[in-house]
């Protein structure tokens, strides 16, 4: 399993790294995050009812800068499932133009969530 997803680099995922850098850019957290949130969407589907996904792990690098505004891809890929609930998956964020901004590995564990709410927010 795999999947892309799109995102403009801006709001909560910049930094000025508390005003020494001349221009916002994306920051390591904010980057993190959207492996993360790529990594949870493309399993949740698969999952059995009151399942969920947690992040455990995170291995990356981030390697090059993305300024604010810039249009950026997400990757994450399902590499492994061990012992039927360590999701392993291999991530990269990439800007437009192709340049790898951050590579690495990311650790989900599948756990127990609960009934899901209803339309208003209550528990089934």
């Amino acid at each position: 399993m795999e999947d892309t997803q799109e995102f403009e680099v801006d709001g909560r995922l910049l930094t000025d790294v508390g005003g020494s850098l001349a221009a916002e850019v994306l920051s390591t957290p904010g980057m993190i995050g959207m492996m993360e949130r790529t990594a949870a969407r493309l399993v949740r589907p698969a999952l059995e009812p009151g399942k969920a996904t947690v992040g455990f792990e995170v291995n990356v690098r981030h390697v090059r800068a993305a300024q604010k505004g810039d249009r950026c891809k997400v990757h994450a890929r399902l590499e492994e499932i061990v012992d039927g609930r360590k999701l392993h998956f291999a991530v990269e964020v990439t800007a437009a133009d192709g340049r790898t901004i951050g590579v690495g590995r990311h650790e989900r564990r599948i756990i127990d969530a609960g009934p899901a709410p209803d339309d208003d927010g209550n528990a089934r």
